[in-house]
Order: structure tokens, then C-alpha cells, then sequence
């Protein structure tokens, strides 16, 4: 069964957690997401995950991995850019999510300039299993919204348009009605050669009342979502948007058909 007209309207990813997402014309979908997807994140002195939502200032840093995951480069609001091998050093204990999770520290002078940058001590790390830093983890690897959603949702915050990265989504598509998208849960999506079972609603956090170029907070979304998802039937309190995990690895191209399987 197809979804039909459906199609593959953006991509996004970022490299580190928390930092601006990219918009690639096409990802290869694999277990864990997509490849080279939070790959790392941050963590304070108590070795605190810290993303966006506590640190505006991490939305204005761009981050790039090669395909081979061997080089980062960061790109800096004021032009600056810094590149380096991805060198995996100490063994670290870190929160994530209040949960424990072991991780190794980057070499190199990364953490130093997004500490200067952020204004408080920061340490890049990467997990120590080699999975990535995505919040629900393979069962949540990927994430999808409609651009009817967004119109939607921009329509009840009295906005003509509500940029898409506020909400940190690995795939929008187009051609969908609005929130046509929950009704996808429990059933399986061919995404290009990718597919995905989609597993439950994405509740949001105040990250998304940050703007997405410069992270400032100018906008009250839980409080818009808190009334507009009233009484919808979601698995997570002030959903938008559904999460899942990849069944089948393969390239996703924007363009691609979406179709119900």
C-alpha cells in the first residue's frame, strides 16, 4: 500500500548533538539512524550531557564529519573554522538523561573551542559502544514530520511559517495532510531503499522555543502545543512528530516516495 504523493521533502543531521542540524540532499539510513548522526556530545565538568536546550549558543556552531568519520570540522557564527582527526582518547563516566552511560573523550582542540565558544567548561565525547547520541536510541533512530503538520501547527502560533529545525526532525515529507503522520505508528514506511517501523510520538522540549539560527528563546512552543495537541491521543505528553527504528538499511534521496508497507 502506498502513501500516495508522499515524498521526501528534507534531510537533517548534525554530527554532535545540540549543535545546528544540516540539511543534506541525501543519508544513509542505517541501524542506529542516520550514518554519522550525533555521533558525539557534549558534557559539562560533572560530565552532564548539555545540548541546545541548555545552551543557546551551541545552535550558532555547524559541525561536519567525512563520510569516513575520521575528520570533524566546526564552523563558527563569527567565520572561524577548526578541523581535526576524530582521535578517541580517556574513558569517561557520563549522565545521559539522568541514565549512566561509559564514553571516551576527543582529542584535539575541539572541546577547548566550543568551551570558549559557550562560555563554560565543555567536553566532547563519543559513546563509548561506538552507538551514536540519539535520545531513544535504535528504536528511536529516526524521526519524521509533515510539512502540513508544520503549516498547521505555524497557523496556531499566528506565524505564516515555522522553521522546521526548531524541531530537530531527521526526515520532513510532503504531499502528507496535517498529522496524517500519527496515524503511521505500528505500521512500516519505505523511505527510498530505507524502511522504517515507526514506534511512537516525539514529546517536545523546550529546545524548540529556540530559534535555530541564533538560539535565542522567541517563541512559546510547549505552551502553543499544550493547546493545540489538547486531547490528542499521543505516547508522549506535547507530541509533534513520530520517532522509529530502521528495518531495512539504505540511501533516502530528497524526492524519495514514501509508501506504506
Amino acid at each position: 500500500m502506498s502513501a500516495p504523493g508522499i515524498r521526501v521533502a528534507a534531510l537533517a543531521t548534525t554530527p554532535i548533538k545540540g549543535l545546528r542540524v544540516s540539511a543534506p540532499r541525501e543519508v544513509m539510513l542505517e541501524r542506529g539512524g542516520i550514518r554519522g548522526d550525533r555521533c558525539f556530545y557534549l558534557i559539562d565538568e560533572r560530565g552532564r550531557m548539555i545540548n541546545g536546550k541548555h545552551l543557546g549558543a551551541l545552535n550558532t556552531v555547524v559541525a561536519e564529519l567525512d563520510d569516513g568519520g575520521s575528520e570533524l570540522a566546526l564552523s563558527f557564527p563569527g567565520g572561524e573554522t577548526l578541523a581535526g582527526a576524530v582521535e578517541r582518547g580517556p574513558h569517561v563516566q557520563t549522565s545521559f538523561f539522568s541514565r549512566t552511560r561509559p564514553a571516551r573523550e576527543l582529542l584535539g582542540p575541539f572541546s577547548a573551542a566550543l568551551s570558549e565558544h559557550a562560555g563554560q567548561p565543555l567536553r566532547l565525547v563519543a559513546p563509548a559502544d561506538g552507538s551514536s547520541a540519539i535520545d531513544r536510541g535504535d528504536a528511536g533512530a529516526v524521526s519524521l514530520i509533515s510539512r502540513a503538520s508544520l503549516a498547521s501547527l505555524a497557523r496556531a502560533a499566528g506565524s505564516r511559517v515555522l522553521d522546521a529545525r526548531r524541531f530537530r526532525m531527521s526526515i520532513e515529507v510532503t504531499g502528507a495532510s496535517p498529522h496524517e503522520e500519527d496515524d503511521w505508528i505500528g505500521r512500516e514506511l519505505m523511505l527510498g531503499a530505507a524502511r522504517v517501523l515507526w514506534r511512537g510520538h516525539v514529546g517536545r522540549c523546550v529546545v524548540t522555543s529556540r530559534n535555530p539560527d541564533s538560539g535565542a528563546v522567541d517563541l512559546p512552543t510547549l505552551d502553543i502545543l499544550r493547546v493545540y495537541r489538547d486531547g490528542a491521543r499521543t505516547t508522549e505528553p506535547l507530541a509533534f512528530g513520530i520517532h522509529g527504528s530502521v528495518l531495512r538499511e539504505g540511501l533516502v534521496r530528497v524526492g524519495d516516495r514514501a509508501e506504506l508497507v
